[in-house]
């Protein structure tokens, strides 16, 4: 996203980023494909499960390895099935990790990965009265994106389809639908399956994608990920480039004036 990122900054949960792709750090091949994609990425952002992060010294502390080549760390809840356990799960990881942001998942059941979206918004709101940076994991229900941003969440992270399953943008009204109605940025979380998946979030106007599965999965996580990157500059530049309106009916290109040959029919 080079060309586009210099002058298309934008700011959330107080940073002010380039890339407006965040990239989780689970399942890859090994440690080297991993760092590899993220930089393939251009991401400046990645999620860790504090579950997964090392905190001692030596070769295998994610945290350093990440934060020596200059990534913001996002600690997640993933797993977490209560408010208790997710409010526990992000106080630990201000304590480890040192940072006040915070991605909330609270899990309905395991089946389905779909958010609970009660216990989201219990969680939610002791989070930010505890002084937290809460990006929440919810679905695409419009009201409850505005109930959480009423909280007091910096941003709202409704799901393009369920975790993990690649279907990419199910219910693209209803992101639209939030995103009108957003004061904080709008970050598709989960169900990217492909390239064209960030695409399309962005042509919806999103202000950020965030995914893992579609890269850490991949055949070629590091060429998927530069394929990522090339979508979502692609997909950015869509939207402010103002896409043409739908139209019922055919309307020629070229000018119809002087053509040689009859005039055509009309019904």
């Amino acid at each position: 996203m080079n060309r586009v990122q210099e002058t298309d900054r934008w700011d959330v949960a107080g940073l002010n980023l380039k890339s407006r792709l965040f990239l989780g750090t689970a399942r890859y091949p090994s440690r080297k494909i991993l760092m590899d994609a993220l930089a393939a990425s251009g991401t400046e952002m990645v999620t860790v499960a504090v579950r997964r992060v090392g905190l001692e010294s030596g070769p295998k502390n994610l945290y350093k390895d990440l934060t020596a080549v200059g990534y913001h760390l996002l600690p997640n809840t993933a797993g977490c099935y209560s408010a208790k356990d997710a409010v526990l799960t992000a106080e630990l990881a201000r304590e480890a990790l040192e940072t006040d942001l915070i991605k909330l998942e609270v899990i309905a059941d395991e089946d389905t990965l779909l958010p609970d979206v009660e216990a989201l918004i219990v969680s939610a709101r002791e989070l930010v009265g505890k002084g937290f940076k809460v990006l929440p994991y919810t679905n695409d229900d419009p009201v409850i994106a505005r109930k959480l941003e009423d909280i007091g969440c910096c941003a709202v992270m409704p799901l393009g389809a369920p975790i993990g399953s690649g279907l990419g943008i199910r219910n693209p009204h209803n992101l639209e639908l939030i995103k009108s109605r957003a004061s904080v940025p709008v970050i598709v979380d989960a169900g990217v399956g492909t390239a064209s998946d960030v695409t399309i979030a962005f042509e919806l106007g999103m202000d950020g994608v965030l995914l893992n599965t579609a890269v850490a999965r991949a055949r070629e996580p590091v060429m998927m990920a530069r394929a990522i990157r090339a979508a979502a500059e692609a997909g950015r530049c869509a939207l402010l480039g103002g896409r043409i309106p739908r139209k019922f009916y055919a309307e020629a290109s070229s000018p119809v004036d002087g053509l040689i040959g009859s005039t055509p029919k009309t019904t």
